[in-house]
């Protein structure tokens, strides 16, 4: 098994070197995968803080993505805003709202002026920043790090993209009960390792409804009896989740017959 970073590990020195000679057992692993290979991300992480901007704009779906990998994996999850001042703030806000409306803790934040209302969610936690390049991370390890000086790049308006500055993933310590790791932008992230009983289990309002379809094999598509169909008509479920699950089991489904 590789070490990735999170991971405790057993040392043995030999002169000025460390060697790994084993790892201690994981209580979790974000990682994402499709038909092809697996990327393991962070080891020992308690909450995965995906980090999302009104400018460059980001991608609603991939920030869910993130979101049920962690579930999977029984982390905890945080939205953070960053870039609080831009004026397009309150529309991303008003998407995220998909979010924070089944409970998902979102913090507002400006890196460049005052990380202050980020610390109290951070404390206790081994967190994990992860998200598309653009977003800011880097700039926030910078405000809550002094002395790192990550490096920080100006993102392309021609392209509404950000570019790559982190190169690799790396743990800070915020005081003796608090790390943050911090990640490489992400382009996507695959769920392939999800089958559908996993993939249906990581959406959290879903949770109430498995297991009493009229069919025990329902795909939740257009199943009569569906519970999670009957949800959507009643306002339990939003139905733009319930249709990101469609389309992830069908890029499932798909993968698979590739093979």
């Amino acid at each position: 098994m590789r070490a990735v970073c999170g991971d405790i590990v057993n040392l043995r020195l030999d002169g000025t070197q460390g060697v790994i000679k084993s790892l201690e057992p994981r209580s979790s692993l974000l990682y994402r995968s499709d038909a092809f290979k697996t990327k393991a991300i962070a080891a020992n992480v308690t909450q995965v803080a995906v980090v999302a901007a009104a400018r460059p704009s980001f991608s609603m779906e991939l920030v869910q993505r993130c979101i049920l990998a962690a579930e999977d994996q029984g982390m905890a999850s945080l939205v953070i805003l960053n870039k609080a001042d831009l004026p397009e703030t309150p529309a991303a806000l008003e998407r995220l709202g998909l979010l924070t409306r089944i409970g998902y803790p979102l913090v507002t934040v400006s890196a460049l002026t005052d990380v202050a209302p980020l610390r109290p969610a951070l404390q206790g936690h081994t967190t994990l920043l992860i998200g598309q390049s653009g977003m800011g991370k880097s700039t926030l390890i910078n405000a809550l790090f002094p002395g790192v000086d990550a490096v920080t790049a100006e993102y392309s308006v021609a392209l509404d993209s950000g570019r790559h500055t982190t190169t690799h993933t790396r743990l800070h310590r915020l005081d003796a009960e608090s790390s943050v790791i911090d990640s490489p932008g992400l382009q996507e992230f695959a769920l392939q390792h999800l089958d559908g009983n996993a993939l249906a289990s990581a959406f959290v309002e879903f949770r109430p409804f498995l297991g009493q379809c009229r069919f025990r094999d329902c795909k939740h598509e257009t199943e009569p009896g569906c519970r999670l169909q009957e949800a959507v008509v009643a306002g339990d479920i939003d139905r733009a989740r319930l249709q990101l699950f469609q389309a992830l089991r069908r890029l499932q489904h798909n993968a698979a017959q590739r093979l």
